[in-house]
This record gives C-alpha cells, sequence and structure tokens, in this order.
C-alpha cells in the first residue's frame, strides 16, 4: 500500500488515484465528520461558494439537484454540482457550468488533497473534500451538495449550508440509518441550520424532521402546508399558501400552465420551493425553459437512437426487433412504487414488460420487487459486482419466494451476465413490448458501459 501511495502525483492517471482511494480506509463507509472536517478546515474548503444547497431524501435528490442547477444556469449564475453515485465515470461526480470535468483536474485535486490531509479518509471523504476543492478554485457563485446517505453523519454535511432541502423520506439504508422513518428522518434533518431555510418535500414528515427544524427555528417550507402543486392533462401549477419574506398577501408566488418536465413532479416542486428563497434574479422564463429542457440519465429514461442502434449490434439483431427500453435507477421500494405506477400508466392491453433486474444485497430486495411483480411480464435476474453485490441467483430465489408467498405465477430466470439477460429478453420480446434495465445505479451503469 505505502509503495503505491507514494508513486501517485498531480499526473497520476485518474484510475489509479481512484484504486487508491477504494483502499485508503480500513472501512468503505465510516461515517462521522470529525476526521473529514480537520482536514477541511486545515484546507479552508468550508465554504466553497458564497451560496450552498444541500440536498437530501431517500429519492429524487438528483433530479432536484438538476433542475436548481439547470434554473440558476439559465439565470446567467456560475454553478457547481456534487452529486452520486456516478453510473459509468467517476467524473460524473463533480459539474461546474453544466460540465464534468476532465480526468486531470480530478487527480490533481487529490493529489492536493493527499499531500496536506492529516486524517485517514473514505473514498466518499475524499471524493467530498475533491468537489470542495475543485469548486472554490472555479470562483463560483452557488454550489448544490446532494447528500450521500443520510445526513446528520453524511461527509457533505461539513459545509453549512444557506437551504437546506429535503425530497422525500422513505426506508432505505437501515443498517446506517434506522428501520423506522421517524429515525431516519431525524438523520435526514441533521442537514438543517439553525435560522436558514428547510424546504420539504415530503407531504408526510415525520414528527423528529419537525421537531428538529423548530429546534433551530428554521425558516420552515413544507408541502402541503407552505407550498402546493397541481396538474391538469396539459399542463401543472405550483403556488406558495403563505406570503414569504415580509411580502403582502397579494405577492404570492403562482406558477401556472408550466409544461410536465422530464422528471418526476414532486421533485420539480420542491426545486421550485427553493426559488422564493434564493438571493438571485430568477425569470419565470429561466423556469419554463429549465422545465422543458431538464433530464437526468437513469430516471425513467428511454434510449436514445444512437444507443439502440448500438444495442442492436451488440445483439446482432436488427434494431426495428428491439422492443422500447426503458432504464430506470430506482433501487429502494420508494423508488420502486413509482416505478410501478409510470409502468402501470404506459402498459397497453397487449402489451408485456419484460425486466432486467439486479440489486444489491444490502437493500431491501423484496420491498423493490413486491410493487412490481404485477407490473413485469417476465424477469431476468443478473449479478452485481462488488462487495455489495448480489449473484443473480440469489436475486432469482428471493423473487420466486416472493411470487410464492403471494400465490403468483412467475416467468424468471438468472443469467451470467448483462449482455446474456438482454440477448434472452430480446429473443423472448414481441414489437410493441417495453424491455426495463432497473435495480441499482451499479445496473443501469452496466447497460450504459456497453452501449458506451
Amino acid at each position: 500500500m505505502s509503495n503505491f501511495k507514494s508513486s501517485l502525483t498531480a499526473t497520476s492517471p485518474l484510475s489509479q488515484w481512484l484504486s487508491y482511494l477504494e483502499q485508503s480506509h480500513f472501512k468503505a463507509i465510516d461515517l462521522g465528520l470529525e476526521r473529514i472536517k480537520s482536514v477541511a478546515e486545515q484546507l479552508d474548503l468550508l465554504k466553497p461558494a458564497p451560496f450552498v444547497i444541500t440536498v437530501g431524501g431517500t429519492n429524487g435528490k438528483g433530479t432536484t439537484c438538476r433542475l436548481l442547477e439547470q434554473i440558476l444556469l439559465n439565470a446567467g449564475y456560475r454553478v457547481g454540482v456534487y452529486c452520486s453515485p456516478h453510473l459509468i465515470r467517476y467524473n460524473e461526480r463533480v459539474r461546474i457550468q453544466n460540465q464534468e470535468l476532465p480526468d486531470a483536474q480530478h487527480s490533481a485535486s487529490f493529489a492536493f488533497i493527499e499531500q496536506n490531509k492529516t486524517q485517514s479518509l473514505t473514498y466518499f471523504e475524499y471524493s467530498t473534500l475533491s468537489a470542495l476543492y475543485l469548486f472554490k478554485q472555479a470562483k463560483l457563485d452557488v454550489v448544490i451538495l446532494e447528500v450521500g446517505l443520510g445526513g446528520r453523519l453524511d461527509a457533505t454535511n461539513i459545509v453549512d449550508s444557506d437551504i437546506a432541502v429535503i425530497t422525500s423520506i422513505d426506508i432505505d439504508h437501515t443498517d446506517f440509518l434506522g428501520d423506522t422513518r421517524e429515525q431516519i428522518a431525524f438523520e435526514k434533518a441533521g442537514i438543517f441550520r439553525a435560522n436558514k431555510p428547510a424546504i420539504i418535500g415530503e407531504p408526510d414528515v415525520p414528527n423528529t424532521m419537525l421537531e428538529q427544524a423548530q429546534k433551530l427555528h428554521c425558516q420552515l417550507s413544507h408541502r402541503g402546508v407552505d407550498w402546493t402543486f397541481s396538474q391538469t392533462a396539459q399542463s401543472w401549477q405550483w403556488q406558495s399558501e403563505h406570503s414569504q419574506n415580509g411580502e403582502s398577501e397579494s405577492q404570492k408566488v403562482r406558477l401556472e400552465n408550466l409544461p410536465f418536465p422530464h422528471i418526476p413532479l414532486a421533485n420539480a416542486a420542491t426545486a421550485l420551493a427553493v426559488l422564493p428563497y434564493l438571493p438571485f434574479n430568477i425569470a419565470e422564463q429561466h423556469i419554463r425553459d429549465a422545465l422543458q429542457n431538464v433530464q437526468l440519465t437513469g430516471r425513467f429514461q428511454l434510449l436514445n437512437s444512437a444507443q439502440r442502434q448500438r444495442l442492436s449490434e451488440l445483439l446482432h439483431c436488427n434494431e426495428k426487433a428491439l422492443p422500447q427500453v426503458i432504464i430506470d435507477v430506482g433501487h429502494n421500494p420508494h423508488a420502486a412504487k413509482y416505478l410501478a405506477e409510470k409502468l402501470t400508466a404506459l402498459k397497453q392491453p397487449t402489451q408485456r414488460i419484460l425486466a432486467v433486474c439486479g440489486i444489491l444485497k444490502d437493500k431491501d430486495t423484496q420491498g423493490v420487487l413486491s410493487p412490481l411483480l404485477d407490473v413485469i411480464d417476465e424477469w431476468h435476474c443478473i449479478s452485481l459486482s462488488g462487495y455489495r453485490g448480489q449473484r443473480g441467483e440469489e436475486l432469482l430465489a428471493e423473487l420466486q419466494a416472493l411470487a410464492l408467498s403471494q400465490n403468483k405465477t412467475l416467468k424468471a430466470s438468472s443469467s451470467s451476465s448483462m449482455e446474456q439477460a438482454l440477448q434472452s429478453a430480446v429473443q423472448n420480446s414481441q414489437e410493441n413490448d417495453v424491455l426495463l434495465v432497473f435495480g441499482s445505479f451499479y445496473t443501469v451503469g452496466q447497460l450504459l458501459e456497453l452501449l458506451a
């Protein structure tokens, strides 16, 4: 290890740095802020930009960050976003002015931290410090930090943000956050700061989160209480329920006839709830343009024509023989329920949905599979690698046990690889069927790597 470490420099390949970071600490996940905060203070990284927004929650963090980023960019501000995990390349985790950075900048940033750190750091802690360093170098107006896990003890929480956002609250990461919504909500409320705005997009908020907001005298903005949204067949509306920042009743914010975005509406509405608290000049047209154009890879996303062409080449079939292909990174029960609703709305009477599915072993596998049992007609289970990976045969066994417990018939198999699973699914598909690839960032990442 020491020989490997000493050989790394600011010009070493990023792949070598990432291999080192994966081995650099005795635990892959080591929650707690003392080590990383001491290094951040030493390197003067706790204020990466004049204004910082932190976004936490069970699901919807990435899309909420993405829409906020797009609106602020449209308004002419310099914006940085830190998100995780990545699908194909590490570089996806840091965006500055809507651009990923070249490998060389990440390597140089890691070298700076390595040379100056006084504590052992995990992969995610290195990644977070590196993002803060890169943001500070770029002299941005605003930085948006997506919380990696929980909130209170997550590495991103070393930064005192100006606005904290919670998108949703459900059961996930129970080994670290607790196994009740109340415990999880308490952990996520750890990103709140005294006397600062706290935007909550979860309609059913556990008391532990509300109590924390009250204790800190946060400026609470809560879905269904302080703001609402509704939709018609053609458009949707967002409005604040109370005047804010000293405005009169007639100055309440109302946005009507909004275009539907290609992200979940609840996440878009949560992003809009942040806007009244920003010290920036944002016009309504900036919002409308962002809603029309916003998208994020792997969120109920259709493969584009170039990806379909590559897939047909990979599988040695005519592109016209391919079913419609949807990819989705949903990996917990809350996300699976939303996915089931979207598929049910999409599915035609004569249509079948075939799924290629891979789920990490530390996830609530049955909670993910259960909402989809009645929607998916054929399953192809695949293995995910790494210390958290689950073998396709194990996933298939869980799926079969779940179907048996509910007296449901099941057409399912396991495959040794993503490519084999895709081949089997496409061979069994008909012209108007849908092929869904889902279950984890790692599952979708495998497919996208094949198509890259």
